[in-house]
């Protein structure tokens, strides 16, 4: 079963005082850091994982920041989706995209809509609570979600003029 917690107050913190500390071993080989996933908005329902999203200048340059992020407790997580670099630490994701994806990042997107619609809150938090109390967990749990992420996530994108694209990477 999967393991949410309500809305926490301290999520942006935690967010702040990580990245940071990866904005002093990444330097100038990323160029952003940003708060994404279910924490990143307020009051959304979510795992107490804090997501985070950076934006490379290479992904090549970033592989050279293995050791320095090691130290911080993060992880290389080759099995991680495609197209980026993913690190893990105790309650903590790191997606390290390339440049030149920043713009139309779904994850950014989507975050971006739920802040700023209270309806498509409620609706995934709901879902989320109810997922959970099925005793959904791990690829069941994130299968379930996505067909709600799809339609949020094509609205948000419809909003930037932007086209629908799939919510998960092969």
């Amino acid at each position: 079963m999967v393991l949410l917690a309500e809305y926490d107050e301290s999520w942006p913190g935690q967010f702040a005082t990580t990245a940071a500390e990866l904005r002093v071993v990444f330097g100038d080989t990323v160029t952003e850091i940003e708060h994404i996933g279910s924490t990143s908005v307020p009051g959304l329902v979510a795992k107490p994982v804090i997501d985070i999203a950076a934006r490379a200048v290479t992904l090549e340059g970033v592989a050279g920041k293995d050791a320095g992020l090691r130290e911080l407790g993060f992880e290389f997580a080759p099995d991680g989706p495609p197209g980026r670099r993913t690190y893990t630490r105790a309650g903590c994701n790191l997606h390290v995209f390339p440049f030149e994806v920043w713009d139309e990042l779904n994850q950014r997107i989507l975050r971006d809509h739920l802040r700023e619609t209270p309806d498509a809150v409620r609706r995934y938090g709901d879902l989320k609570r109810k997922l959970a109390v099925d005793g959904l967990s791990g690829f069941d749990y994130t299968a379930a979600k996505t067909d709600l992420i799809q339609e949020l996530t094509d609205t948000a994108r419809a909003h930037r003029g932007l086209p629908s694209v799939r919510v998960w990477e092969d």
